[in-house]
């Protein structure tokens, strides 16, 4: 089926959906973000905990040191964007189709983010260097509360797109 008009002009809300997760991941997780957020915010304030909350998903130019290498430090960034691109894919095929409208593409994003947050966090804790069950639940509540916090800009990016 091919749409004209004013909506065929616009990517799907997958396709939008999936470049705001690299651009908030390759933005606020970039070096300069986690270290501008860490260093000159204020940590009694919900500014900076949301301004470090966007650093979660944090990501290295270099190991600096840590076990694994590099591929260990960027786990959890490389691990939130592949799976929240290919939940932004596979959620709103099933949704959409019964419930048109934005918002199901709103919550789609957004849940498909929140999943996406809590599944790259057990992973990157099961695959990185010192793998250990309680700390793969104890990341995967903070991987989903980061979901659920920001996950909102996912759901709006995801807003007005083809299904």
């Amino acid at each position: 089926m091919h749409r004209s008009g004013p909506v065929g002009r616009y990517g799907t809300a997958a396709g939008t959906g999936a470049l705001a997760v690299l651009l908030l991941v390759g933005i606020c997780g970039s070096p300069a973000y986690t270290g501008w957020a860490v260093t000159l915010t204020d940590p009694a304030s919900a500014g900076a905990f949301y301004a470090r909350l966007l650093a979660w998903p944090a990501w290295r130019l270099d190991a600096d040191g840590q076990a694994g290498g590099l591929f260990a430090a960027d786990l959890r960034a490389v691990l939130l964007v592949v799976l929240a691109v290919a939940l932004l894919y596979l959620l709103p095929a099933a949704q959409v189709a019964r419930v048109p409208g934005p918002v199901s593409q709103f919550f789609s994003g957004w849940a498909a983010y929140v999943l996406a947050g809590g599944l790259a966090a057990v992973l990157a804790a099961l695959l990185g260097p010192s793998p250990s069950l309680l700390g793969a639940l104890q990341d995967a509540s903070t991987g989903a509360g980061y979901g659920f916090l920001t996950g909102w800009i996912i759901g709006i990016a995801s807003l007005g797109g083809r299904a």
